[in-house]
């Protein structure tokens, strides 16, 4: 049996192979990725790298040949691009005869009003139209998202958010990386669709756990988008980025990751890291 993860020398792609690794003899991994060059460490270690590009849809025929189990993890860009880009990925693996897909995609995808939900609802779409048995991995978020909040709070900062009293399932990156790793390699995962939350957490509740881990308080500094946007502006954040930061503070307030799941559980055999653990490995990680 032959396994390919796209997009693998991403952060979460990287992740994924290296906890496979652990598991799967190379032999049977293979990665598909736009610069080979950047994965002659995973060759090395007999992984097979292949190129392929989601922007050159004709380089995904030759990635996916002869692949039984894809992991299609989401790319990058704007959500037009996207959208294009996983359709052709999708079709590419249908021409391909790859035999199960799973694929990385957002909390409640189907029904999400979030912005960023359009790319993986395309995705999903497309996938289900193929007929290929399918997991769709709908992640929830990722508390390294909140670095970049948690080194201003080090700095001597509030905790600024405009996401009101909304929940979000936040969880480390490398507990997506696991459950991923056990649908690709494992049995029994055909037609599923896995809800991966952690425990849901206001911003306030992750603050105070922030406080708690940093010995300090750490004040919450509620704000309108407005206000969100000029707060990013004068930190320092990038202008194209602002407006992606804000539309996730509205998506967050509105309910968007709000999904209560038990999923990760199901597919890791454990619960989650508990917060204030993955927390300080977050602050550990910065120092």
């Amino acid at each position: 049996m032959k396994m390919l993860i796209t997009g693998a020398t991403g952060k979460l792609g990287t992740k994924i192979v290296e906890t496979l690794l652990k598991t799967v003899p190379a032999s049977q991994l293979a990665v598909s990725v736009r610069n080979p060059e950047k994965a002659e460490g995973l060759r090395a270690r007999g992984v097979e790298v292949r190129q392929g590009d989601f922007d050159r849809p004709e380089t995904l025929d030759s990635a996916f040949a002869g692949i039984d189990r894809l992991l299609l993890i989401s790319a990058d860009g704007d959500n037009e691009t996207r959208i294009r880009q996983h359709t052709d990925a999708v079709a590419a693996a249908e021409r391909a005869g790859v035999k199960f897909i799973a694929y990385t995609s957002v909390a409640n995808a189907s029904e999400s009003t979030i912005f960023l939900a359009p790319p993986h609802v395309a995705a999903e779409e497309a996938i289900l139209k193929t007929g290929i048995p399918y997991s769709f991995l709908r992640n929830n978020w990722y508390l390294e998202n909140e670095i970049s909040s948690i080194q201003g709070v080090l700095a001597g900062a509030p905790w600024v958010t405009s996401a009101g009293s909304g929940k979000v399932g936040w969880a480390l990156q490398q507990e997506y990386a696991e459950a991923a790793a056990v649908v690709l390699a494992g049995n029994g995962h055909e037609n599923t669709v896995y809800e991966l939350s952690g425990k849901l957490m206001t911003q306030e509740e992750l603050a105070a756990a922030l406080g708690t881990v940093l010995g300090k308080e750490v004040p919450v500094q509620q704000v309108d988008d407005a206000a969100y946007a000029d707060i990013m502006k004068g930190a320092g954040v990038p202008e194209f980025v602002i407006p992606f930061l804000v539309e996730i503070q509205k998506g967050i307030r509105e309910g968007a990751l709000e999904i209560e799941s038990n999923d990760f559980e199901k597919l890791l055999g454990r619960p989650v890291t508990p917060i204030s653990e993955a927390l300080t490995q977050i602050v550990n990680g910065i120092f």
